[in-house]
């Protein structure tokens, strides 16, 4: 089948609004977040599970490469294409229109369709004082659940690890070329393939059609004794752990997800943030080791920022910070989509330098009042290190007693943070991760790229603070570490100065994690920045035995049925 066939037929499908075509209109879809672009004969924007279903058929049927894309939020470039070079050319599948979810068991799981946002969920729980996997971070710019599900996403929530779940309604690519349609959603509904999805669509089940399979999880059950095994040389989580990877929990788009049924939880009560200054960062391995090793209840959660960190994002990421506190996180996919649209118009107007939306709102970012709290700014001053921790309230005693063993010392503190001072931390921490792509947008002409990893460092490590040898550090204008310390998992963005080699850097730095038994990536997909570790492939390989889906991804070869692989 052509191209132009294909597209008249997709067209037919979900209408001819859906199906872009246009290098201008597919931009937004072909480039990552961070990093990977390549070309797209059409993205396609289905609106039901069922134009889901018969695009993918037709994409199937004409032999193209796929790709489902959610909300393009992913930082390593897995729902992008990564050049040019598909067998057959590639089709994007943006699920962005298959918003809806179905709350089951008196809202004690929650069964999401592809297009499910975190915001959606966690608005949709509240009234019900629960509360989905995560609950902020990615929720903010729009992620989707079922992105998360994808790529073994962590999150900062200690307790319950990566985002897992072994009930999905999926299809696969056979190895004859077949479109075959799996329900193991745990729910029972009888007829054909467009039947059994037009009813999860609509929730058209009762309560005796859903299974109740103890052996069947909808989160990790072995995550909180898993991380409190601070002598275990494993990584507390990571990508490729085969203990999270489940037909659709990993695939990273290696099977059509149109469903996945999940566990929701009671929202926590009461909470108390402290905030924690150091500058030493041996003192932060002891208090992780006093709560984790411990028996008081986990910690809900304890996200680290290094001084530097902390000063990039003050700067470069006051706007999203600001925006999330006075506008929701509601509003934040729109406004991204009105930014991409600003860029679209702003690229083709010539005089105007590349980056125009970004060195508009750091602009007006410099316009807005100071916006983080005196003790947080004071302690930037006094401290390097910086971990914001948040318990429970049955936790809030047992943590205050070890924090008040500890601190003041000679070279660290803590205060008790009011519920405006725990908001803004957290918001601010939450900005790191794009403070670092308005930077290199700003300083265009002194960075040459961000290098951004995401490890797992082993759960008995007590060195974790980085050092890298000088030759690799004086090619690097700013390193920005920040993290989940306690399920040790960091975010290391390195922004590299203009005239040195990313590529070259990141191979030396993986060589320094191997060094350190770190895993990589922790949470993130492998995308195409990673290169996935043999057992990940061959999961991947069990999946797709065609590699129709997302061929290419983890570095592996994009030749259908792995002919070079």
């Amino acid at each position: 089948m052509s191209h132009e066939h294909l597209v008249e037929g997709l067209r037919a499908i979900v209408g001819r609004t859906h199906v872009l075509t246009a290098p201008g209109a597919t931009r937004r879809f072909r480039h990552g977040y961070r990093s990977g672009a390549g070309a797209a004969v059409a993205v396609v924007r289905p609106g039901s599970l069922i134009e889901l279903w018969r695009a993918m058929q037709a994409c199937v049927a004409a032999d193209v490469s796929i790709i489902m894309q959610a909300s393009n939020t992913g930082l390593t470039g897995g729902s992008t294409p990564d050049g040019d070079d598909y067998p057959g050319g590639m089709v994007i599948v943006s699920t962005t229109r298959l918003t809806g979810l179905h709350l089951i068991d008196d809202a004690r799981q929650v069964v999401c369709l592809p297009g499910t946002t975190l915001y959606d969920l966690e608005r949709a729980l509240a009234p019900q004082g629960r509360e989905p996997h995560s609950v902020i971070g990615s929720s903010c710019i729009g992620a989707s659940v079922m992105g998360g599900i994808c790529n073994n996403s962590g999150g900062a929530l200690v307790q319950r690890g990566p985002a897992f779940s072994q009930l999905a309604l999926y299809a696969r690519v056979t190895a004859e070329g077949r479109l075959d349609l799996v329900n193991h959603l745990g729910i029972r509904i009888d007829g054909d393939a467009e039947t059994v999805l037009a009813a999860v669509e609509a929730g058209r089940f009762d309560a005796a059609a859903i299974e109740h399979d103890p052996a069947k999880w909808a989160h990790d059950h072995d995550y909180a004794a898993h991380v409190r095994a601070i002598d275990s040389p494993g990584a507390a989580r990571f990508n490729a752990d085969p203990r999270c990877l489940f037909e659709g929990s990993g695939s990273a788009g290696k099977l059509i997800l149109f469903a996945v049924r999940l566990d929701t939880f009671p929202k926590e009560i009461g909470t108390r943030t402290f905030y924690i200054g150091t500058n030493d960062p041996a003192e932060l391995t002891a208090l992780r080791r006093g709560l984790l090793g411990g028996n008081a209840p986990l910690p809900i959660a304890g996200e680290y920022m290094h001084r530097d960190c902390f000063d990039i994002t003050a700067v470069y990421g006051k706007d999203t910070f600001v925006a999330i506190q006075r506008l929701g996180t509601d509003r934040l996919p729109r406004l991204f989509a009105a930014k991409a649209r600003v860029d679209a118009i702003a690229r083709a107007l010539r005089f105007v330098k590349p980056g125009f939306s970004d060195r508009l709102l750091q602009w007006a970012s410099t316009r807005l009042p100071r916006h983080l709290p005196p003790r947080m700014t004071d302690y930037r001053h006094r401290f390097e290190h910086h971990l914001m921790l948040k318990v429970s309230a049955g936790g809030i005693e047992p943590t205050r007693a070890l924090l008040d063993g500890m601190f003041p010392s000679e070279t660290g503190a803590y205060f008790e943070c009011s519920d405006d001072e725990a908001t803004k931390a957290f918001l601010h921490r939450f900005a790191a991760a794009g403070a670092a792509v308005r930077y290199r947008a700003i300083h265009a002409d002194t960075v040459e790229d961000i290098v951004a990893l995401d490890i797992a460092l082993p759960r008995n490590t007590r060195d974790w603070v980085e050092t890298l040898p000088p030759e690799l550090d004086a090619k690097i204008a700013h390193k920005l570490y920040y993290g989940h310390f306690l399920c040790h998992v960091f975010h290391q963005d390195y922004v590299v100065r203009k005239g040195h080699d990313p590529l070259a850097i990141e191979h030396a730095m993986w060589a320094l994690l191997d060094a350190r038994g770190a895993e990589y990536p922790a949470e993130h997909n492998v995308g195409h920045l990673y290169k996935a570790k043999p057992a990940l492939a061959d999961f991947y390989r069990g999946l797709d035995p065609r590699n129709q889906l997302n061929p290419g991804i983890g570095q592996t070869t994009k030749a259908r049925d792995w002919a070079d692989a």
